[in-house]
C-alpha cells in the first residue's frame, strides 16, 4: 500500500447531526491509520474540522487549502501541518485537485456537491483517472445516486460511467476501495 493523498470534501456546518461528525472522525482516523495524508477544505470548523483533527490525533499529515476570503473570518484550521491560502474558490479547488490522488465526499452541502461534481466531471472527460467515492452515512447520497442512476436511465450518461464514482457506507469501505483501486480503461470517446 502506497501512501496517498486524499481529498475530502465535507461540510463546514456545526448544527449537522452527531452520526455525521462520527462519520467525520472515522474517516481521519482511518487515512491516518493507513498512512495517507488529508488534502481538504482548510476549515477548522464543522465536519471539516472534525475530519482534520482526527487524522493528527492519530500522527496524520493535514494539507488545508483555504481562500484567503475565508482566512481572513477567523475559519482556517492553523494547526494543518501545511495550510495553503488562495485568491478564490477556483484556485482552492485546482490546487486540491492536483495535490491528491483520490477524492472522497463525506455528507455536505452545495459546495461539497459542487467539489465532486467537478472531479466526476473530469473523470468523464478522462483528465484525470483518480478514484471518486462518497461516503453514504445514514443513506445521506441515496437521492443524489438515484438522480445519478435518472441520468443513466435516460442516457443523459453512459451507462459504463457508473464506474466513475463508488459509494460506500463508512469510511473503512472508502479507504479499502481507495488502497484497492485500479483505473477503469478509458473508453475511445467520453459522448
Amino acid at each position: 500500500m502506497t501512501p496517498q493523498s486524499i481529498c475530502v470534501f465535507s461540510s463546514s456546518s456545526a448544527a449537522v447531526a452527531p452520526a455525521f461528525f462520527e462519520a467525520a472522525r472515522e474517516l481521519g482516523t482511518q487515512i491516518a491509520q493507513h498512512g495517507h495524508t488529508l488534502v481538504y477544505g482548510g476549515a477548522r470548523v464543522g465536519l471539516m474540522g472534525e475530519l482534520a483533527r482526527a487524522v493528527q490525533a492519530q500522527h496524520g499529515k493535514v494539507i488545508g487549502v483555504i481562500p484567503e476570503h475565508f482566512r481572513i473570518r477567523g475559519l482556517a484550521y492553523d494547526m494543518a501541518d501545511e495550510l495553503i491560502v488562495t485568491s478564490d474558490l477556483r484556485e482552492r479547488k485546482a490546487v486540491m485537485e492536483t495535490r491528491s490522488d483520490a477524492f472522497v465526499a463525506l455528507p455536505g452541502g452545495f459546495g461539497t456537491l459542487e467539489e465532486v461534481s467537478e472531479v466526476i466531471t473530469l473523470k468523464q472527460l478522462q483528465y484525470h483517472a483518480k478514484p471518486v467515492v462518497f461516503v453514504n452515512t445514514l443513506h445521506f447520497y441515496d437521492e443524489l445516486l438515484a438522480l445519478y442512476d435518472h441520468f443513466f436511465s435516460l442516457h443523459f450518461a453512459k451507462e459504463q460511467h457508473h464506474q466513475l464514482f463508488k459509494a460506500v457506507p463508512d469510511a473503512e469501505a472508502a479507504l479499502e476501495y481507495i488502497d484497492q483501486y485500479y483505473p477503469p480503461i478509458p473508453e475511445s470517446k467520453w459522448y
